[in-house]
């Protein structure tokens, strides 16, 4: 590190060292750089030096340390205040400000301290003559830490009514603290209101909106407002992440995972930051964070994770419960410090009230997956949707008691006749309530049949052993029935030729049992649907013709029998139902994709219709695969959302992924972007739920991330497109998906002025796609990668990754690429070492690759586009030229710069006008640069001549707003030049 040998090499290592990140080495290098100025001898030397050192404790973790150099300046101040210029002055009185509110979040400060430089505060910025708003912000300050409301009320008016000056907060910060106030006082929709303008970008500053989007993750989620709260906490935590600052909004994010069903993010929040635990130089933030620390471990110690292993301070290992204890006793310990020096308990029952706070949601999908870190198990939904969907009568209410058999009895029949869901679960409890119960054979035989139904090896055995009992019950034909279940299940385990010779006899059995009226069509129906569900496992095994036709007269004669009986029996409409769909996927097996679709069409209105509307799920799902097939988008949509209403509750998480992404596709190639989002951020949760992330839940961000980038939501994709990365794999979702969501991230990155990660992000799947045939995406990439490395400062290696891009372009013949290429290397040359010289050669190039294809093109389509191209070149090579020239240099230099650059615009009239209209805008652009041009070489006459023609050319057409802002620039030309003409 080279020593300071002068003032103008001081401040440019502290603006150097002011743009390095938020941390203890930022701070030592300024400490480093104060001992440097105190060399010089130049007293303003050593005030901008401790300036920078206040500045850089500000915005860092050893915010204590301020208080030092502040002491400093303000002697220096008091005794030669004529070493102070006037930007030292201004900057002095600032920071009074920030020395209130540190003082405030040291409790070790006595409150007296506090109030008495509150006055000298008021004093001072009296005798400089700055209004009292600054004053009465900060008072405002110290009454709401301590609990003063009446005085904090007094203060915010006092505040508000006084006129802005300079020594006011920005308007970012001021609204931030105005909102922050109406969500302490209960008026969350006030506070969003008043934090609008910061959310929308109207007003920003070095940590606004990042402030606002922390704070008002909470009134969103009490407002029930819960997309906008995860948009915020996306956007936010990405603002806060890098800054050591942040760590009090740090904690509202982290509390925010604690409220919204978010443990696993919240912990990986936690392992981001683990100096957050320790750092002294805060203790207020520092209590912020233990308190939203102790509430996420609480989460989890009730959701049954408190021995979890989890992040925490260095120097052991922590389980959420031990975390929890070591967290609260900290930010209780905190608070009552604070407390004692307040001399009010305002403290401490706010943080006892932020460690007691319950969920607002019981779940919020985020997009974003929490890799590393268990996701809880959770307790059975409460929210007040899902108690809705648990008063729907086809769920069953809460069972009865375990002791009371034959109510249980009674209700599990009533789920079977129903085929409610769970009905299953109902049996269970009677096989568990009757162990050791002496009960009437017909009882014992439904038990046992039920028992066999839950399936495994042993249920071939258990449905046989049910065919014994109700046979012995006097019931021959759930005798039957049972026996084609026994069947059926031999068929399941892959013995489809014993399962049709295990079928055969209850089927002739049933048929005549059931013409003698010795049994109900409700038993003749279970065994001919045991017969063809054998059948159809035949078809699956084999495929033959002979298969085929078998099954299909199986499934009509199934219908034939059940037609006109089914009533109210949901039981018999549900074998109807079934029979459609059976023949639906004959004729799917057979070609018939037409009417395979109007039949499962047919069985999920018959399933619907019976009542029955989760069993048309798994049918809307094949007909939504059909119609897609069959380009019928419309009836794929319809059949998807078919399927998710039905489903409901019951369908399970990988079903619900699966629907979800399917519907999202659709919808987003239709363009209907913020739905298509919807379904793809509810397919990527369900995805993380069903054990799918890393493939299923990966695609789904992958998708969501595009969405999200398509509705200029930047910072929320890129937060889900970084998520999705890393599961992103050539095998399972091919490299297409890595290399675009690479490109998404990177534009994304892009317009968040990330330049330097974006170029890694375009230059990673730029690799990619280098191998691929085609080389047309590896070209743009290339490109698009070049223009991010010379916007993120990097000129050098921008040229080069230029260079790359033009030789692919001049291998795929892209002429119009190579010359884009070509030109932004003579741009980026003036900020190299090739100066000057390399950029006339590059643009020289450009123009000869530009005549050269304009001579050889065929069609008059080619030969517009590229004398479009030669047009822009020669433009762009006027401005180049006359950008170059130096203010500093001498008057004949810059002459004969802009008589060069006068030339090139002069080229790019000609080439613009031989285009007709389709050059029109294009010309007249270059006439005005050229005017200016005219104008600084002291020809008023001739720009005054080039401002008439631009009027002129848009005497017909000026409606068009970028007509009439060319018109406005040559009517501002045109009376500047008619001032200067002589006479």
């Amino acid at each position: 590190m080279s020593e300071i040998k002068d003032f103008d090499a001081l401040r440019e290592a502290m603006a150097l060292n002011g743009e390095q990140p938020e941390g203890p080495a930022r701070n030592a290098r300024a400490e480093q750089l104060l001992a440097e100025a105190e060399k010089l001898n130049i007293p303003l030397a050593v005030i901008e030096a401790l300036g920078h050192q206040l500045k850089a404790y500000n915005y860092s973790s050893e915010k204590d340390k301020m208080f030092v150099p502040f002491a400093r300046l303000l002697r220096m101040w008091d005794e030669r205040p004529e070493d102070f210029d006037e930007y030292e002055v201004h900057t002095l009185h600032w920071v009074f400000k920030w020395m209130t509110s540190g003082m405030l979040d040291q409790p070790h400060i006595p409150l007296a301290s506090i109030e008495k430089w509150l006055g000298e505060m008021e004093h001072r910025y009296r005798l400089a003559g700055h209004s009292e708003r600054a004053v009465r912000g900060a008072e405002f300050s110290v009454a709401a830490h301590v609990g003063d409301l009446p005085r904090a009320e007094r203060a915010y008016a006092a505040w508000l009514a006084a006129d802005r000056d300079s020594m006011a907060d920005c308007h970012a910060c001021e609204l931030h603290s105005q909102g922050w106030w109406q969500a302490e006082r209960g008026a969350d929709a006030e506070a969003l209101d008043l934090w609008r303008p910061v959310l929308e970008g109207e007003f920003t500053c070095a940590h606004e909106p990042h402030t606002v989007l922390a704070s008002s993750l909470g009134p969103l989620l009490r407002l029930g407002r819960l997309d906008e709260a995860r948009a915020h906490h996306l956007r936010g935590f990405r603002l806060v992440r890098p800054m050591e600052s942040m760590r009090g909004a740090y904690a509202d994010h982290v509390e925010f995972c604690a409220l919204t069903g978010n443990e696993a993010r919240g912990l990986e929040l936690l392992a981001e930051r683990p100096a957050y635990f320790t750092d002294s130089g805060q203790p207020r933030s520092r209590m912020d964070f233990m308190a939203a620390v102790a509430l996420l471990m609480d989460r989890l110690t009730v959701l049954g994770m408190g021995s979890q292993s989890v992040p925490g301070p260095a120097g052991r290992d922590w389980t959420a419960r031990e975390l929890a204890a070591h967290a609260r006793e900290e930010a209780l310990s905190l608070s009552a410090r604070f407390d004692t020096r307040n001399g009010t308990p305002y403290v401490g029952e706010d943080v006892r009230a932020r460690m007691a706070r319950s969920p607002l949601v019981d779940r919020l999908p985020l997009g974003v997956r929490a890799s590393g870190v268990p996701a809880p198990r959770r307790p059975p939904v409460t929210s007040p949707m899902e108690s809705a969907k648990s008063a729907d009568p086809r769920t069953p209410p809460a069972p009865p008691l375990p002791d009371d058999l034959p109510a249980l009895l009674a209700e599990a029949r009533r789920m079977s006749d129903g085929l409610l869901p769970n009905a299953m679960e109902a049996w269970a409890a009677v096989s568990r309530a009757a162990e050791g119960v002496e009960l009437p054979v017909a009882d014992r035989a439904e038990i046992v049949d039920h028992r066999a139904m839950e399936g495994g090896p042993e249920g071939i055995a258990l449905f046989e052993r049910a065919a014994e009992l109700y046979a012995e019950a006097g019931d021959p034909g759930e005798s039957l029935a049972a026996r084609a279940r026994a069947a059926y299940a031999r068929a399941l385990e892959g013995d489809i030729d014993a399962a049709l010779e295990a079928v055969s006899e209850p089927y002739e059995e049933v048929l005549a049992l059931y013409s003698d009226e010795g049994t109900g069509v409700r038993q003749a129906a279970a065994v001919l649907m045991g017969r063809a569900r054998i059948l159809m496992r035949r078809v699956e095994e084999t495929g033959t013709d002979r298969a085929l036709a078998a099954a299909e007269n199986a499934v009509r004669e199934l219908l034939a029998l059940v037609d006109g009986h089914a009533g109210d029996d949901v039981r018999l409409a549900s074998r109807g139902a079934e029979a459609q769909a059976m023949l639906g996927e004959l004729a799917t097996r057979a070609g018939d994709l037409s009417g395979a679709a109007d039949l499962f069409a047919s069985a999920t209105e018959a399933f619907v219709a019976a009542g029955l509307p989760w069993f048309a799920v798994e049918y809307e799902a094949r007909l939504a695969g059909l119609a897609h097939h069959l380009g019928d988008v419309a009836g794929a949509e319809r059949a998807l959302r078919g399927a998710l209403e039905h489903g409901g509750a019951y369908l399970e998480a990988a079903g619900q992924a699966q629907l979800n992404l399917q519907l999202a596709e659709i919808l987003g190639a239709r363009d209907e972007v913020a739905e298509a989002a919807d379904h793809a951020l509810e397919a990527a949760h369900w995805a993380d739920e069903a054990g799918e992330g890393p493939t299923l839940g990966a695609w789904a961000r992958h998708l969501l991330g595009g969405f999200l980038l398509r509705q200029g939501r930047w910072a929320e994709a890129a937060e889900v497109l970084e998520s999705a990365l890393p599961d992103l794999g050539a095998e399972t979702h091919g490299d297409g998906a890595m290399v675009q969501t690479l490109w998404w991230l990177a534009d994304c990155l892009s317009e968040l002025g990330e330049h330097r990660e974006s170029a890694e992000r375009r230059l990673k799947a730029a690799e990619i796609a280098r191998h691929w045939p085609e080389q047309q995406d590896h070209a743009t990439l290339a490109h698009l990668a070049a223009e991010s490395l010379g916007q993120a400062g990097l000129p050098a290696e921008a040229d080069r990754a230029y260079e790359r891009a033009g030789d692919l372009w001049r291998s795929l013949g892209n002429v119009h690429g190579l010359v884009r290429a070509l030109r932004a290397r003579a741009w980026l040359a003036l900020r190299t070492e090739s100066g000057l010289p390399g950029a006339r050669l590059r643009m020289r190039d450009a123009i000869g690759e530009c005549a050269q294809a304009l001579s050889e093109a065929d069609d008059l389509e080619s030969r517009e586009q590229l004398g479009a191209e030669l047009a822009h070149t020669h433009r762009q090579f006027g401005d180049l030229l006359a950008r170059s020239a130096a203010e500093d240099a001498e008057d004949g230099a810059i002459e004969a710069a802009f008589e060069e650059a006068l030339a090139q615009m002069t080229k790019a009239i000609a080439v613009f006008a031989s285009l007709g209209e389709e050059g029109l805008h294009g010309r007249t652009g270059a006439e005005l640069a050229a005017g200016w041009l005219e104008a600084d070489l002291s020809r008023p006459a001739e720009a005054a001549a080039r401002a008439r023609g631009v009027l002129s050319a848009y005497a017909e057409n000026a409606d068009a707003d970028s007509a009439q802002a060319r018109r406005a620039e040559a009517e501002q030309m045109l009376q500047l030049m008619e001032e200067q003409e002589p006479g």
